[in-house]
């Protein structure tokens, strides 16, 4: 009996690995680590099918050691005793590297009978979770470790591995795999690689040759075996600048409801990046002073949405959309920095005032740098009057008080501080 298409088709080197490039991409951190094949204690966090396991795999590769595997879904203290025993009696010094997955389902007793085969470098541990490690590892193991995060794949990236494995599915007929299909079944994985490796090999099953001797997986038979309607989200078109703009338009104009639709459509296409860059974006651009809490409140649900993954990155995501829909708008932010870029693009910024400068070497004095600044703390209030702006800019004003509330009372606070001057 073969085994499942996402085992078969497991990359065996790191450029075969698709996603992760922001650890994995030539140059970056986690790909030097496993190449000098010198590898340390480490936790790999992210979602299910991003590729945790690939890379353990590849890294005990490299590093020329035994890989040994356990799931902490059943695994035991006894059974970590029981690897040790054995590693120490076929291997003695040369060491093991561990494959610890759903570390987060160890107890803390369990966790802390790594510590001392980890500490004394007879077991190099590298462990999985798709939680947040900081919740729920013991603080002694991750003392210990270097925490690298896996994010979702992209579709664009699931696609190349369907590609590359359709062909591997049969022997007798070729395999059309049509680029709708394709992409219907990238995106319903979610980010997930192995589920729609999963879903391409279910479809090829049920697939029967045409005419042509062609097992075709067409957008039907894609929609078929992900038990999803494909919805028409074109990513690189209209349609979708068309929904991204309807939906910014929709918080803008503070209609929750709107907003909520615009956002279902997003999620249902699992458009998980695009969602939350937008939604960072209005949280300054339109809500901005009015609230500045807003961005902290919208970027710790950005952060639940991209760890939790669809389906639960929903929940999140409605949260903050439905908190940036309600709050106060303000667009000074944006109005003011616009007008200084188009300042500084156009060449008109003249030279910083000599007392703003720079006087902490030797000879700024002589310059005349930094001489006369007026230290605002030492003042009442913290504020002194001196000149900030070049001598040609002198009066300008790019920052205008929003006429939302708190706006107002920062600048009614401003205006009555510096009438006392």
């Amino acid at each position: 009996m073969r085994s499942p298409l996402a085992d078969r088709m497991r990359p065996q080197s790191l450029t075969d690995v698709v996603g992760q490039k922001h650890i994995l991409g030539e140059g970056k951190v986690l790909y030097n680590i496993i190449n000098s094949g010198e590898i340390p204690n480490m936790i790999f966090y992210g979602p299910s099918g991003t590729g945790k396991t690939t890379v353990a795999n590849i890294a005990a590769k490299k590093a020329n050691k035994p890989l040994y595997k356990l799931n902490a879904t059943n695994a035991s203290v006894s059974d970590i005793k029981a690897m040790l025993q054995e590693a120490e009696s076929m291997l003695g010094a040369e060491g093991v590297i561990l494959y610890l997955d759903e570390i987060q389902n160890f107890n803390k007793k369990q966790q802390q009978s790594l510590l001392e085969c980890i500490e004394n470098g007879r077991v190099t541990l590298i462990a999985s979770t798709t939680e947040n490690p900081y919740f729920y590892i013991y603080n002694a193991i991750l003392s210990r470790s270097t925490v690298f995060e896996f994010y979702g794949v992209e579709t664009e990236d699931i696609m190349h591995a369907l590609a590359r494995a359709k062909d591997s599915l049969s022997e007798d007929f070729p395999i059309i795999l049509e680029e709708e299909a394709a992409e219907h079944i990238a995106q319903s994985a979610c980010g997930d690689v192995r589920k729609a490796l999963n879903s391409l090999e279910v479809a090829v099953l049920a697939c029967v040759p045409d005419e042509n001797q062609n097992m075709v997986v067409n957008l039907e038979l894609a929609e078929a075996v992900t038990m999803k309607k494909a919805f028409r989200h074109d990513r690189d078109g209209d349609s979708h600048y068309d929904v991204l703009s309807a939906f910014q338009k929709s918080v803008r104009g503070s209609d929750p409801d709107a907003a909520l639709h615009y956002l279902s459509r997003l999620v249902n296409a699992g458009d998980l990046q695009s969602i939350c860059r937008r939604i960072l974006v209005m949280a300054a651009e339109d809500i901005g002073l009015a609230y500045p809490n807003a961005i902290v409140i919208t970027k710790a649900c950005v952060d639940a949405a991209l760890q939790l993954g669809f389906p639960e990155a929903r929940i999140p995501l409605a949260e903050a959309v439905i908190m940036l829909a309600t709050a106060p708008k303000s667009n000074s932010a944006i109005c003011a920095i616009d007008d200084a870029l188009y300042d500084v693009q156009s060449g008109n910024m003249g030279e910083i005032p000599p007392h703003l400068k720079d006087a902490h070497y030797g000879g700024a004095q002589k310059l005349g740098h930094g001489s006369g600044y007026k230290y605002p703390h030492s003042y009442p209030n913290h504020y002194v009057k001196q000149q900030y702006l070049p001598d040609t800019l002198v009066g300008k004003t790019y920052y205008k008080y929003g006429e939302n509330k708190l706006e107002q009372q920062t600048a009614n606070y401003w205006n009555e501080i510096k009438k006392r001057k």
